[in-house]
């Protein structure tokens, strides 16, 4: 028989922690063996409580960015990193995954993305919430950033990179579960953001910034 899979969870919010262990009771193949609020105590515990699996928020105390999880890597090189953060840029995600990480996940993002990410993680593969996929289902060549000058939302970069694929705002809709008007909207929110005026500056813009074009 398989034997239990265990994790330790990190965030400094206990509501969080306790919300994390209620979701992971319902897999009964992992174990909870360590709780840590804070990056001092998740290395103590790390040395200390060997575990294949460390739920891993970037926000907690004491954790410096992504040098910290390859602090972890180099303590435990077996163990798998999930990320947990309400941090959605490209530039961050790139980073994390660069230093260790084997999936990440947004605070904002469905539950069940937690079980399939853990899931994923356990037959060696990467997973990235929806939150953070681009237009084709994945993450983009080598994890290229999308470098616009203008910040942009998670939405706005899928719209954009939908724009730049050629698609309608129907289908636009239809890809992202929202309704036409809602589409057309994000359109002009991009056009008035960017201070573009058409759906070509917008294919323009896109191609600029490295999106593949349809």
């Amino acid at each position: 028989m398989k034997r239990p899979m265990t994790a330790i969870l990190a965030d400094d919010h206990a509501i969080v922690r306790e919300g994390l262990k209620g979701l992971i009771s319902a897999m009964t193949t992992i174990s909870i063996v360590a709780e840590a609020a804070d990056g001092e105590t998740l290395l103590n515990h790390v040395r200390s409580k060997p575990a294949d699996l460390l739920i891993l928020d970037l926000g907690m105390p004491g954790v410096t960015a992504m040098q910290f999880i390859s602090d972890i890597k180099s303590l435990a090189p077996r163990m798998k990193i999930l990320v947990l953060t309400a941090n959605v840029e490209p530039r961050m995600v790139r980073a994390a995954l660069e230093a260790g990480a084997s999936a990440y996940l947004t605070k904002d993002g469905d539950p069940e993305e937690l079980v399939a990410a853990i899931e994923a993680t356990e037959k060696g593969e990467i997973y990235l919430a929806r939150t953070v996929r681009f237009a084709t289902g994945g993450p983009p060549p080598s994890m290229q950033e999308i470098l616009s000058p203008v910040p942009l939302t998670p939405r706005e970069r899928q719209s954009l990179a939908m724009i730049a694929q050629g698609m309608t705002a129907r289908e636009t809709a239809q890809r992202m579960g929202i309704s036409p008007l809602t589409a057309r909207k994000h359109r002009e929110n991009l056009m008035r953001k960017l201070d573009l005026h058409s759906t070509a500056e917008l294919t323009a813009y896109a191609v600029r910034l490295g999106l593949p074009a349809g």
